[in-house]
């Protein structure tokens, strides 16, 4: 349903839009990609999103992954999408602004200080680039109970945060996959 109501050709630039229906990555500038639509939908199942969450959308990219987690919060929920290209930023707020789902936005990410600290706590975040551990910075961004889905030294890991918050987190692992790298201070 999701993405029925997002297509991924309203977040691409013109040169790849007729791509669209590939289940591939698209090249969106800057060095960065759209991710494969399989990838997108596992990477959502594994966070599974509830309507009315707060979900933070780290590594924007071009805004298609905030639009659908809008979808899936619905207007009660909150998405905060952060991308650390300042162009792409730009590019996909315009894109979110488009989308009808005026509860979600993207900004440009502060080069030193991971995901929206002022913006949480988050019962969900979404990491699209790779990181070589867990980054503790986003967990510290999680609710008790609140899940991280991101991809860590090519694996893509789901993390459940403790109940009181002081628990170690729970990881589980769900199959290999390559991304762009996150870039932290």
């Amino acid at each position: 349903m999701a993405f029925a109501a997002q297509p991924r050709e309203h977040f691409l630039p013109r040169a790849v839009v007729g791509d669209a229906g590939t289940d591939g990555p698209l090249a969106i500038g800057f060095g960065q990609t759209n991710s494969q639509p399989r990838t997108v939908r596992a990477m959502l199942e594994l966070l599974d999103v509830r309507p009315g969450q707060r979900v933070l959308d780290v590594g924007a990219g071009s805004g298609w992954s905030t639009a659908l987690l809008a979808e899936l919060t619905g207007a009660s929920g909150r998405i905060v999408g952060v991308e650390l290209v300042p162009d792409l930023a730009s590019r996909a707020a315009a894109a979110v602004g488009a989308a009808g789902v005026p509860w979600a936005s993207v900004r440009e990410a502060d080069p030193h200080r991971l995901g929206a600290p002022d913006d949480g706590p988050f019962h969900r975040i979404l990491v699209s680039a790779m990181s070589t551990e867990v980054p503790g910075e986003l967990l510290d961004q999680l609710r008790p109970g609140g899940v991280l889905v991101a991809p860590v030294a090519g694996v893509m890991l789901r993390v459940v945060k403790g109940e009181d918050g002081d628990d170690a987190p729970t990881v589980t692992e769900h199959g290999a996959y390559r991304f762009v790298p996150l870039v932290t201070d």
